[in-house]
């Protein structure tokens, strides 16, 4: 007689932990993903750990190396370097996902529009390559000069110049995101289950929320990415061009801002900040690698 194999179970992995399996094997973006980890959790904990308050001044300790008391050294005020990045990590990090957020909404709302509808393809699409068009740093540089006085007195001098830089770098980065979104929509939009979705009467807004923006997760999810390192570069230009923060609202840029003039006499002061940036920036640039790999079904294990 002949023996019967039993049937042996399936095993059926979601979408997502197909993603993950894909992720990790890309050592860069797990490294990036570690890195970063360890700097947010650095900025956020640290103060509670070195507890030393990033403005107090103590002007005997002025251009101190590195000592027990201050692991990073003194600035020429007496101020502590590793409390000061920790202050101004907090700061460049929230300028860098909160303007990273409004860049990913104008973009993809921009992008899918332009993408699923043709009459607002022309017009939107014109509208963008008009901003790719301007030079940025000029502008930037315009719309600090006009509203930063009206925004502070509305917000006060911290949160007025927050919500400035936060705007301005939001409205002058969407453009790539519009670019990328809209051909991944004009993609999606031929395939047969859009047609099918239409074929049953289901409405346009539907259609875009329920079944193009999920398809269109992968670009827009490596743009956020990319969008963090461009606004915390960005950010950190203007303050080292010395139009981003107060000086006594320390960042990653205002820091080396600040340390600039005194590089020959404590040249450690630039280099922390710097080093800051440049791990932050490489680390979230390999975890939007990473991303883009494990987000491409053409690249993913079957």
């Amino acid at each position: 007689m002949p023996t019967e194999i039993p049937d042996t179970p399936r095993t059926h992995r979601s979408l997502w932990m197909d993603v993950w399996l894909t992720f990790r094997q890309h050592t860069g973006a797990l490294i990036g993903v570690g890195v970063f980890a360890t700097i947010v959790l650095a900025v956020f904990l640290g103060p509670f750990v070195h507890g030393v308050d990033p403005q107090y001044l103590d002007l005997q300790a002025r251009n101190q190396g590195v000592s027990f008391a201050h692991p990073l050294g003194t600035d020429n005020l007496g101020r502590d370097t590793l409390a000061q990045v920790f202050a101004g990590g907090r700061i460049s990090l929230a300028v860098g996902f909160a303007a990273m957020f409004l860049s990913l909404v104008l973009g993809t709302a921009v992008g899918t529009l332009a993408g699923y509808f043709r009459r607002l393809d022309g017009p939107l699409m014109r509208f963008t390559d008009l901003f790719l068009a301007l030079p940025l740093l000029p502008l930037l540089l315009v719309i600090i000069m006009l509203f930063r006085d009206t925004l502070r007195n509305a917000f006060g001098p911290e949160t007025g110049i927050f919500f400035l830089i936060v705007f301005v770098i939001g409205i002058t980065s969407w453009m790539q995101t519009a670019r990328i979104v809209r051909g991944e929509v004009l993609a999606i939009k031929e395939r047969e289950f859009i047609t099918a979705a239409r074929s049953i009467g289901t409405r346009e807004r539907r259609i875009v929320s329920r079944h193009i923006l999920p398809n269109a997760l992968s670009p827009i999810m490596v743009s956020a990415t990319l969008g963090i390192a461009n606004a915390i570069i960005t950010e950190s230009a203007l303050s080292f061009l010395g139009l981003g923060f107060p000086p006594d609202f320390p960042t990653w840029g205002r820091l080396l801002f600040d340390g600039a003039n005194f590089i020959t006499i404590t040249p450690a002061r630039v280099l922390w900040p710097g080093l800051a940036i440049s791990l932050t920036v490489l680390s979230v640039n390999y975890i939007g690698d990473g991303l883009r790999d494990a987000l491409d079904p053409r690249l993913r294990d079957t």
